[in-house]
């Protein structure tokens, strides 16, 4: 086996500033002072151990008790790499997202739009061997938000990923190509390198899409590097 690669760091503009003016919820969240390293304890680095006997898979989020949700449904699949382009395998993937008319099976969503009742919006899958993911879901819909006047949020679907112990748990978005909202939606926007944002919008694939069924998007996620897939902090 050839040596790893030394880290890269995060070239500027490729992950979200802490503080993004336009998006408002940021001016009173991110911090305003240096931050403090906390050395990591043995309770952070070793566990706790995430996998399917524990943890059950969750990959077809489109049904309750055999009953389906209504909407489009969709295939969301992909690879998760470090970056040295190697796979990440039993890696626990979680994702949560509205549904179909753009509103979360949550109490504290109180938009007006209907609830779902066969949709929870909720899916836990594992990672390959080879770092591959899929899930069978439904593509959500748009909503408004109070971030500014006639505020939408793009269709987008959230990703959790965890690593061996809970400090290593990362966070993202993924969209959908040719939204139009994505052009004025300041989390999105918030990574301010075109091409790393890009790596935010999933690709429409035939490969994944099942005739008569569901179409298919690509999601590759790298977790780390120059090459790192933009994350939340």
């Amino acid at each position: 086996m050839s040596d790893p690669i030394p880290f890269r760091p995060y070239a500027a503009g490729t992950q979200p500033s802490l503080d993004s003016p336009d998006y408002l919820g940021t001016r009173k969240r991110h911090p305003r002072h240096s931050l403090h390293k906390l050395p990591h304890t043995i309770t952070e680095t070793i566990g706790p151990a995430f996998s399917p006997a524990l943890f059950p898979p969750m990959a077809d989020m489109t049904t309750i008790d055999g009953r389906r949700a209504l909407g489009e449904r969709i295939i969301v699949a992909g690879r998760i790499t470090d970056e040295d382009g190697r796979p990440v395998p039993n890696t626990m993937v979680e994702i949560w997202q509205a549904n179909a008319t753009g509103r979360y099976h949550h109490p504290a969503d109180q938009h007006d739009a209907p609830l779902d009742p066969n949709f929870s919006g909720a899916g836990r899958v594992f990672t390959d061997a080879d770092g591959r993911y899929k899930v069978l879901t439904i593509r959500p819909g748009a909503y408004p938000w109070p971030n500014h006047k006639n505020a939408w949020r793009p269709s987008h679907i959230h990703f959790s990923f965890f690593g061996p112990a809970f400090a290593t748990r990362l966070v993202t978005q993924m969209y959908f190509p040719g939204d139009p909202l994505l052009a004025f939606d300041p989390i999105y926007n918030a990574v301010l390198d075109q091409a790393a944002r890009q790596q935010l919008v999933s690709v429409f694939d035939f490969d994944i899409t099942q005739p008569d069924y569901a179409l298919g998007f690509r999601f590759d996620v790298v977790l780390r590097g120059r090459g790192a897939t933009p994350m939340e902090h």
